[in-house]
């Protein structure tokens, strides 16, 4: 059986996710020129304040600000879903955001290291939700 992670750990962890992430596609983005498709965009605006949010819970203490990182998480997973449908073909065309203007959302530059994008943006906020509802955890508030 795992040991349970303390509140502020799992706060901690979901923020270093969140700015792990953050930095990785700001990285994609402007040191390897790749321009981000549409539903990246969408994620990226779920992600950014993640990383600003959960930080500034734990710099503060604010144990409540896991339902935050909840709520955040979840709606850019339900995107990144989208988005690793879309990749892998389950989406059917009239209802792709990407082909009308701007990068594609299912092309090669969508894989890092062999892994789609979408998968890494989706296995992020599953973490980060789940570390956030860990955070909520415990009841000394």
């Amino acid at each position: 059986m795992m040991p349970r992670l303390s509140a502020d750990t799992a706060l901690a962890a979901a923020w270093i996710v969140a700015l792990a992430a953050s930095l990785a596609v700001l990285f994609i983005g402007e040191v390897l020129g790749q321009r981000p498709c549409v539903l990246c965009w969408y994620q990226r605006a779920f992600m950014f304040p993640l990383a600003v949010i959960l930080g500034l819970g734990l710099w503060w203490g604010d144990r409540t600000i896991g339902r935050y990182g909840i709520a955040l998480a979840l709606a850019g997973g339900a995107f990144a879903l989208w988005h690793l449908g879309l990749f892998a073909g389950i989406v059917p065309e009239p209802i792709q955001p990407c082909t009308a203007s701007g990068p594609s959302c299912t092309d090669d530059k969508q894989l890092v290291l062999g892994v789609p994008i979408p998968l890494l943006s989706l296995l992020a906020f599953a973490l980060i939700a789940a570390l956030s509802a860990a955070s909520l955890t415990e009841t000394d508030r």
